[in-house]
């Protein structure tokens, strides 16, 4: 794969340079809301009505990201603060020092990991209205003017360390909310483990179909899950106002200070609390910044503390409800635990789904950044854009998350391993943030360094304190994430190498094109496109043609599929074409990370070129490329073994490009990496 600062050409054949491995939209985590609707002008009318529509829009996306942008973190109550208080204890009492320093640690990674760092700044670090890991990636690119190998390395482990978040957080939340039921009747406990699962594979079993039908109830489920914890955690408040004083960070300070290696271990669970922060700068496109901030500021982040110094001033008054504090706040457990166990489910249902759909959004991407090879994408939706389903995404998660389950077996076990995972992304992206404020936004490095040093610290913190949860599951993002990262960088690596050995054979377009102006061969009527990812170089279909054929389209085009290091392309930057020769003409076709890949209907804006294009005339010459391993290929032989395999399992260029079927001819040729 040829990679430049400006995007990354595409290949054709199916087992081709990553730059042509596209899947056909972006998954938008809620189904429902795109960033045509984030962005959506107002209606014909005067201004008043103007106005009204923008209010209605933005309080609609306002509730809508409540749904998908907080659930993760909106069911952080559920577990996170009795698994940090069972880390302070130890085997010993649950004191006030514990309490308060734990609550005072929550408040102010609150505060400097959600607030400051992503509401405040990763917010403002759109690239081109996207956000999320590998959108900061590309947007590191960009600042440093090329595809820098740091920059690459930084973005692979923060999305590697994503995909291990997303095994996680559906086993984990679900776990967490069933276990409820333990705490109506102790009689409830063997059926939690079978009830976790079967809710689990209804969920992702229902993916093909798609979510646009259920989005719509997201957000205002959510928004009333966050209305019912803030209103449980306020009842109990009055149990021990002092509470409140764990606003004061020289608690958190001096818990952690004076506790050594449990002041640590206590600081890895804290950190619990924040899981899902990344979801708040992946969905930035989906929704728009003003509606995210607008959501945190006057429902999520009020309601997460109330709750947690509900369950603060419980435990002190009454030291055993830390088996499970959470549902302890409910009021009348007779009447409304059941019910709250149900409301629960439903929050950390929705969360999940937040988290696969995230799942397929970022490998979209990183199958445009060229970091994996093609994978299946199947349209959900006729009328919402992003709604697809990838089956083998989806099959991968769920296998992992049932084997989660069936590991670890309850929510406590399962958070060591969560911690990790997101601590790393959360680490990843404040070094890319730091790039990008260094050289896109041309602040000294000593102004930069300052800025980000609070966030290097904490995210190091939180990193530091998950390791030592290694030997208690957290070793399972790291093997993961590794797993990941190793696939990515094969492909990146494997594609290169293929690239430069395709080239030693390959002949100069301009070279041919005067050749055949001397000696032409029979001409026939119609239109030939021959993809391929080098235009100044013959394809090997074009050749194959040549060779075995013996013909020439009249009108011959030499297709080149770029991906951007920009989310979207607009449609007037779409098509660039270059004349060769009377029979020959180069083509572009631009598309961003999270752009449709449609060729025939690009094809179609080049009439407003001049280029007459008629599909039913048209032929389309693909190159399918087998691919074989050499003696010296330039990686161990492991490593070829699994670039052929993830190369074999790119799904066919002719349905990614939305070619039809009808109009394509496929040149078989062998090359060894």
């Amino acid at each position: 794969m040829e990679s430049t600062a400006n995007g990354t050409a595409a290949s054709s054949g199916a087992q081709t340079p990553a730059g042509a491995q596209t899947p056909a939209g972006g998954q938008t985590p809620a189904g429902s809301q795109t960033p045509a609707g984030a962005h959506a002008p107002a209606e014909a009318g005067s201004p008043a009505e103007g106005a009204s529509h923008n209010r209605a829009s933005f309080w609609a996306l306002t509730l809508g990201c409540i749904g998908v942008v907080y659930g993760d973190i909106g069911t952080s109550p559920l577990y996170a603060f009795r698994e940090a208080v069972v880390a302070a204890q130890g085997s010993g009492p649950v004191t006030r020092e514990i309490v308060l320093g734990v609550l005072s640690l929550i408040v102010w990674s609150l505060i400097v990991v959600v607030t400051l760092k992503y509401i405040v700044l990763l917010l403002r670090m759109d690239n081109n209205g996207e956000g999320g890991t590998l959108s900061l990636t590309a947007l590191a690119f960009r600042a440093v003017g090329r595809r820098s190998v740091t920059v690459l390395t930084l973005g692979v482990i923060g999305a590697a360390m994503f995909y291990g978040s997303s095994l996680i957080t559906p086993a984990l939340s679900v776990l967490s909310a069933v276990e409820g039921l333990k705490v109506v009747t102790p009689a409830f406990e063997p059926f939690v483990l079978p009830i976790t699962i079967m809710l689990l594979v209804a969920l992702f079993a229902v993916q093909s179909r798609g979510t646009g039908k259920v989005a719509v109830l997201f957000g205002p489920i959510t928004a009333i899950w966050f209305v019912v914890i803030l209103l449980i955690g306020a009842l109990h408040i009055a149990d021990d106002p002092s509470v409140i004083a764990a606003i004061n960070p020289y608690y958190a300070i001096k818990f952690v200070a004076g506790n050594g290696m449990i002041g640590l271990i206590t600081l890895g669970a804290v950190f619990l609390v924040v899981t899902g922060s990344e979801a708040l700068y992946a969905d930035l496109g989906h929704f728009g910044r003003k509606p995210i901030q607008t959501a945190w500021f006057y429902l999520v982040l009020p309601a997460l503390l109330i709750n947690y110094f509900g369950q603060g001033a419980l435990v002190l008054a009454n030291p055993e409800a830390i088996a499970n504090p959470f549902y302890r706040l409910v009021p009348m457990p007779d009447l409304l635990l059941l019910p709250m166990v149900v409301l629960a489910t439903l929050a950390t249902v929705i969360a999940s789904q937040a988290v696969i759909t995230g799942a397929y959004s970022i490998t979209h991407q990183a199958i445009q950044l060229g970091l994996l090879p093609r994978f299946e994408i199947r349209h959900t939706s006729a009328a919402l854009y992003g709604q697809i389903y990838m089956p083998r995404v989806n099959i991968l998660l769920l296998v992992g998350v049932l084997l989660l389950v069936g590991l670890f077996r309850t929510s406590s076990d399962l958070a060591g391993a969560y911690v990790l995972a997101v601590a790393g992304t959360s680490l990843m992206a404040t070094l890319l943030a730091l790039i990008v404020i260094w050289k896109m936004w041309r602040w000294k490095l000593w102004s930069a360094l300052l800025l980000v040093s609070p966030f290097v610290f904490t995210d190091g913190a939180f990193l530091i304190a998950a390791l030592t949860k290694l030997h208690e599951g957290a070793w399972l993002p790291v093997m993961f994430g590794g797993f990941v990262v190793l696939i990515m960088l094969t492909w990146r690596r494997g594609t290169a190498i293929l690239m430069q050995k395709t080239r030693r054979t390959e002949v100069p377009l301009e070279s041919l094109v005067h050749s055949l102006e001397k000696k032409s061969p029979h001409v026939v009527p119609g239109t030939a496109v021959f993809l391929t990812s080098d235009p100044d170089f013959a394809p090997t279909a074009l050749l194959h043609n040549l060779k075995h054929n013996k013909v020439l389209h009249e009108h011959n085009v030499i297709l080149t599929i770029i991906f951007a290091d920009t989310p979207r392309v607009p449609q007037n930057e779409r098509v660039t074409i270059t004349p060769v020769s009377n029979l020959f003409s180069r083509v572009s076709l631009k598309y961003g990370f999270m752009d449709e890949p449609n060729v025939p209907k690009a094809l179609a804006i080049a009439r407003k070129h001049g280029w007459t294009f008629d599909i039913m005339s048209t032929s389309f010459f693909l190159s399918r490329r087998s691919i074989k391993a050499a003696a010296h290929s330039g990686m161990p032989k492991w490593q070829d073994q699994m670039f052929i395999g993830l190369a074999k399992s790119a799904t066919d260029a002719t349905d990614f490009f939305q070619i039809p079927t009808g109009r394509v001819m496929e040149v078989g040729t062998q090359v060894t990496v």
